[in-house]
């Protein structure tokens, strides 16, 4: 009698537990992925794990604290680690509603991970959205940040004022020299006409050039 009990359990686990079954969820590991050459192999005993995580899970929810390990069945399992699984309700021999293990899976996501050392890329539950990580504090304080850089900005214009003004002062301070240099040259030009040299009118001293005086200026002078 007590194998024809086993047998009709395991017949009921199988109806139950099924590939899109109703409340059914797909599990999918990619632990060579995750881990490289320290990879773990997926056996009876990981099996064993993954039910007492979910079984830990259920019993966080409201009304679900009897949820014991036997009560989470697996099927279809593959090589290459995939899955599906229900959680049974062994007093009613049906599967407990989606959205209870929906809610109990993403409540405790973090610690199912941690037990196998994957994330949520390689443990990935696929019709149970991955739960978003707590946005991590900078160690820096934003407004430190945002003062830094505004110094930054002010340290620069100033500096780029500084260095405008040193180089317009150098130019004025060129220019008066170079006019002055320009008239030196002007002064000191010889300009030679028709093969006689001839010096221009000195405008400063009032010297006339003798070349270009007249008969009448001569006797003038005289």
């Amino acid at each position: 009698m007590l194998w024809l009990f086993f047998f009709l359990m395991t017949a009921i686990h199988a109806e139950l537990c099924q590939p899109d079954a109703e409340n059914a969820f797909k599990v999918r590991l990619s632990i060579r992925t995750a881990l490289g050459d320290k990879a773990y192999a997926w056996d009876a005993n990981e099996e064993y794990l993954f039910k007492a995580m979910v079984a830990f899970s259920m019993r966080k929810v409201p009304n679900r604290e009897t949820t014991e390990i036997s009560h989470v069945l697996l099927c279809n399992v593959t090589k290459r680690v995939s899955f599906w699984f229900v959680v049974t309700d062994p007093s009613k021999n049906h599967t407990l509603p989606a959205d209870e293990v929906q809610s109990a899976i993403r409540m405790n996501r973090n610690r199912i991970n941690n037990a196998f050392s994957l994330n949520d890329q390689t443990l990935e539950f696929l019709k149970i959205p991955s739960t978003l990580a707590p946005p991590t504090e900078p160690s820096v304080p934003t407004w430190i940040i945002t003062f830094g850089v505004m110094f930054c900005i002010v340290i620069v214009a100033i500096t780029l004022l500084v260095l405008s003004g040193i180089r317009q002062r150098r130019r004025k301070n060129k220019e008066p020299s170079e006019v002055d240099d320009t008239e030196d040259k002007c002064e000191n030009a010889v300009t030679i006409e028709n093969g006689i040299p001839c010096d221009p009118l000195d405008m400063k001293g009032g010297h006339i050039n003798d070349t270009f005086m007249t008969e009448n200026e001569r006797l003038t002078s005289l």
